[in-house]
């Protein structure tokens, strides 16, 4: 048997910018090295899945043949920005053909931007078939700058932020989620289209429910949830639990300490591979904070955090002597998340549903600004002491993108410490303690507030198209189909349920 020889012209930067890494400097020794490991061993790997998270939190991705990542981890690749331009239902909220006015001339007529691979998060896929690893790439404009919608590269800004100060931020992830049994494999698509997701998911419930942490509850989820917890591990993750929450088929997933930038790529690989493996057994994972689910009990994304010294590793929540309780720096962190809510509940609630989770019917939801020694019903649950001292956000919703979550968190946490140290621009805020209960009231709260100083102008111009683009289908849908407030909507289901 005879096979053709296909010529393929030499055309160095033809998928990115030849030696674009190199050229601007982007990588340190650890990602050098890393890289050179990866070339070494791609001889096993037969794809390369390039992924990104856009704005939303959704993985976006090409899936390369290893011969051509080989230029890609180097060069970059090409990519269309029109994922930063789109809202949920993939509607174009940026104008990309005239004066979009948020300060990106480079997304005027779609033109490329540049995703550089960070070798540092390369993976090979466990499964049968073709060897494939996934890899997470930083978003650039094409004069090597980082690019400014880029979320990944905001959560950067405030590390370095941290760093500059000899701090290291720590956090623990505690993610609910929703494992249920698919009852066909319609692909939903009927009335599909821009600004308009298809029928959602049909599913059945693993359980009933209503028996907190039941071992009897676990059994229906763990022959998925065991392997999928020692596939995480093979992979590197810390996963520390899984554990059967409240509602039928809710699963939280805890994982152990890690770094900030550990903690916003796990939690972006763990949802992707855990709606992937659940998918491939013939079940739905969601990570929408409220689904459509007889007698589902909310979802949130639980976010344990403390700050280390970096040269001396010592915890600097923790308080001195024989006292219970937070040092005055980690107080003064605290205040930070308590004067920033407003301003940045967006990023940790970013969905029409997440606020279904926030009503007063929910007991040990967060409504209200408050910080609190152990309890749960506290937005700010105060836990621990000593080395292990550390706060507990309970206000985000399993969907949320990790980037903007933890960089929201973390920049409010610094601008509390910069205030301790006398160095904050801004005194404390005024008006009210209770969180936002409607993702048109967080988006009134972010785009008059202090967003840009996290985000920069133009990403924070950008979320407030995209939201209004999204709030405002809702609000027109909702007008003509009067839901019942409470309770779930169609609309909710459709838009969230499969992507999320």
């Amino acid at each position: 048997m005879y096979s053709r020889s296909w010529s393929t012209p030499a055309t160095e930067g033809s998928v990115g910018s030849h030696a674009f890494v190199a050229e601007h400097g982007l990588w340190d020794d650890a990602r050098l090295a890393a890289a050179e490991r990866i070339e070494a061993g791609l001889d096993g790997i037969d794809f390369v899945r390039l992924v990104w998270g856009d704005p939303h939190g959704l993985v976006r991705s090409k899936t390369l043949t290893a011969r051509t990542f080989c230029g890609v981890l180097r060069n970059g690749m090409n990519y269309s920005p029109g994922p930063f331009l789109k809202d949920t239902a993939c509607t174009t909220a940026v104008d990309y053909r005239g004066e979009h006015g948020i300060g990106v001339d480079e997304i005027a007529g779609l033109g490329n931007f540049v995703l550089v691979p960070d070798p540092l998060t390369f993976l090979v896929l466990p499964g049968e078939g073709a060897r494939t690893a996934w890899v997470i790439g930083d978003e650039y404009l094409r004069d090597g700058r980082p690019h400014p919608l880029s979320s990944r590269h905001v959560l950067h800004r405030v590390l370095d932020r941290y760093a500059g100060r000899g701090l290291t931020p720590v956090l623990g992830l505690e993610v609910e989620w929703y494992l249920a049994r698919r009852l066909d494999d319609e692909p939903g698509n009927e009335g599909n289209g821009f600004g308009l997701q298809g029928p959602a998911p049909r599913v059945a419930a693993m359980n009933a429910g209503y028996q907190f942490n039941l071992d009897a509850a676990y059994d229906t989820v763990a022959p998925v949830t065991d392997p999928l917890a020692l596939a995480l591990l093979g992979l590197g993750l810390p996963v520390r639990s899984m554990e059967h929450e409240m509602g039928p088929g809710q699963v939280e997933t805890t994982f152990d300490p890690m770094s900030a930038l550990d903690t916003a790529d796990a939690m972006l690989f763990f949802r992707v591979f855990t709606k992937r493996w659940c998918a491939a057994r013939g079940l739905h994972a969601s990570f929408m904070a409220q689904p459509a689910i007889a007698g589902a009990d909310p979802s949130g994304w639980h976010l344990n955090q403390s700050v280390l010294e970096t040269a001396t590793g010592r915890n600097v929540f923790s308080a001195e002597g024989l006292s219970v309780g937070l040092s005055p720096t980690s107080k003064a962190y605290a205040e930070g998340l308590r004067d920033w809510l407003r301003d940045l509940f967006l990023l940790s609630v970013p969905t029409v549903n997440g606020y279904q989770r926030l009503g007063a019917q929910h007991a040990l939801s967060p409504t209200r600004v408050s910080l609190s020694l152990e309890s749960r019903t506290a937005m700010l649950r105060v836990v621990g002491s000593g080395a292990g001292a550390h706060i507990e956000n309970r206000v985000g919703e399993p969907s949320a993108n990790p980037y903007l979550n933890i960089a929201a968190q973390l920049f409010a946490g610094i601008e509390g410490l910069d205030g301790l140290a006398g160095g904050s621009a801004d005194g404390p805020r005024e008006g009210s303690d209770a969180v936002p209960q409607s993702l048109r009231e967080a988006l009134e709260a972010f785009t008059a507030g202090r967003a840009a100083r996290l985000l920069g102008d133009p990403l924070a111009a950008c979320l407030a198209r995209l939201k209004e683009s999204e709030v405002r289908r809702y609000e027109a849908w909702a007008l003509q189909a009067a839901p019942v407030p409470g309770q779930v909507t169609e609309w909710e289901q459709r838009e969230y349920f499969a992507a999320f």
